[in-house]
């Protein structure tokens, strides 16, 4: 149909013509009533909006020397927060030299990751950025893959041999 037409149509409707699907060949356009186009469009997302879950993120700093005390009090805040469904984001921050000995940033974000494998698992692996080194907890157990579901029937499967006499 031709654009003439199609705005003939939409006037003798008293309705608007406006074009959906631009970049399509040739151009799709429908017959409707503008106004209440965009107050549907606008409820839909609203409608959206509160379904979507929105994660919260807590932070827990530490530095490569804390103390295990303290860093027992971080993991029981961070064990919390974990249960509650919130993220968590495990920073270590390095002042002065103590950026020349990451390994040891290194071993506590694993400590600490080991210590609430019980109820979360490792979104993202540590990383450092500038001056920090930090990783971040997901709630939940983290899912297997197929590699690691299949190698763990075979380990099933597989019967010890007995000595033989």
């Amino acid at each position: 149909m031709t654009r003439e037409e199609a705005l003939r149509r939409a006037r003798e409707a008293n309705l608007d013509l406006v074009e959906v699907a631009p970049t399509a060949d040739p151009p799709v356009c429908r017959i409707l009533d503008f106004g209440k186009f965009l107050y549907e469009k606008k409820k839909r997302e609203r409608e959206s909006k509160k379904r979507r879950v929105r994660v919260e993120i807590k932070e827990m700093r530490l530095r490569p020397r804390t103390a295990l005390h303290d860093r027992n009090i971080e993991l029981r805040d961070a064990r919390e927060w974990l249960q509650e469904g919130k993220k968590v984001k495990v920073v270590i921050l390095f002042r002065g030299r103590e950026i020349t000995y990451p390994e040891l940033a290194l071993e506590d974000l694993k400590e600490i990751a080991e210590a609430l494998s019980d109820i979360a698992f490792v979104e993202k692996p540590p990383s450092v950025e500038g001056r920090t080194m930090s990783m971040i907890l997901a709630p939940g157990r983290r899912k297997k893959n197929k590699r690691e579901q299949h190698e763990k029937s075979e380990q099933t499967n597989e019967k010890p041999s007995s000595p033989s006499a």
